[in-house]
């Protein structure tokens, strides 16, 4: 018997730093309402999904940078998309910034959840691989990301949800091999992976140049060499003056893109995604106990030096 689901990526334009959560919270349930409508399992919402990308900016009270964090999830700005995933029948992802307590010491995570169809949280991720810096630098733009977020403790897990073994990502978790064969060694089918990825901060024009191109490189390259479906989803646009990348994308297990937003708005696309088209690859090319080798990569790296720290 074959196995799908249908999944839908919320791509979001702007989001102003005076945008309340309440505001942005309806412009995710308008779009799980249109994803509600073309019968959809699952909606894919993009990183820090409900306030502006506030690690562009400085800041240095503590209650104000708490202040962009949910202490819990669902809250009082949330509990609405909750109540209306649950009336709908529709399962979502979401990224949001998390302030969690653990034996009295406060943590801040870039943090993502899935949730299913009857409203319940099945799954957590939080963000590992924190692009960025920590300190000001002396350019048009920041990216504080090392300043605001831990390194994520949770690990690579996955989750079965909506028929399908899910795991999720973070952005520039995204561009890391490990990320990817992680959750492929545990026989993923579906990645979630939301992203805020800025171009235009200071860094060489080459490198900006070629961002649109290593993000899809990243998407086609982790679902091809894991066999698995991907569901990308960027916050995009000029926001506050900054630009964000969209190209939010379905990727196939055979690294085929499928579907494309080709806006950087609020937009949503959808695709119904075979589950079996992902056991293929598992049980082909990509069949992990028949073809992968990992007692000989010592040896490889041991006769080419390769991976030894520079003297």
């Amino acid at each position: 018997m074959s196995r799908s689901v249908k999944v839908a990526a919320a791509q979001l334009g702007p989001i102003g730093r005076s945008k309340s959560r309440e505001a942005v919270v309806r412009r995710l349930i308008e779009l799980m309402r249109e994803a509600a409508d073309w019968g959809v399992d699952v909606i894919v919402y993009p990183e820090l999904a409900l306030t502006t990308f506030f690690p562009r900016w400085a800041i240095e009270d503590e209650e104000e940078i708490d202040s962009w964090f949910e202490a819990e999830m669902p809250n009082a700005a949330t509990q609405p998309l909750f109540e209306e995933a649950k009336r709908l029948g529709i399962g979502f992802h979401l990224g949001y910034a998390e302030l969690a307590w653990q034996d009295g010491v406060k943590h801040r995570f870039n943090t993502a959840i899935i949730v299913d169809k009857a409203g319940g949280i099945v799954g957590k991720f939080r963000k590992i691989h924190i692009p960025g810096h920590n300190e000001v630098l002396d350019r048009p733009g920041q990216h504080l990301e090392k300043k605001y977020f831990e390194v994520g403790d949770l690990g690579f897990p996955v989750y079965q949800a909506f028929g399908a073994t899910c795991g999720m990502a973070i952005c520039n978790d995204r561009r890391w091999p490990e990320t990817w064969r992680v959750m492929g060694l545990q026989g993923v089918e579906m990645v979630f992976c939301g992203y805020n990825t800025p171009v235009g901060l200071g860094d060489p024009y080459d490198l900006d140049a070629l961002t649109l191109f290593h993000n899809q490189l990243s998407f086609q390259a982790g679902c091809y060499q894991n066999a698995t479906w991907a569901v990308g989803v960027a916050k995009a646009g000029c926001e506050e003056g900054f630009n964000m990348i969209g190209q939010s994308m379905i990727v196939a297990p055979s690294g085929e893109v499928v579907a494309m937003c080709n806006t950087i708005e609020d937009e949503l696309i959808v695709h119904k995604c075979d589950l079996g088209r992902s056991a293929e690859y598992k049980r082909d090319i990509f069949n992990f106990a028949y073809h992968r080798r990992p007692e000989h990569y010592g040896l490889i790296v041991e006769r080419t030096g390769a991976g030894s720290p520079e003297k």
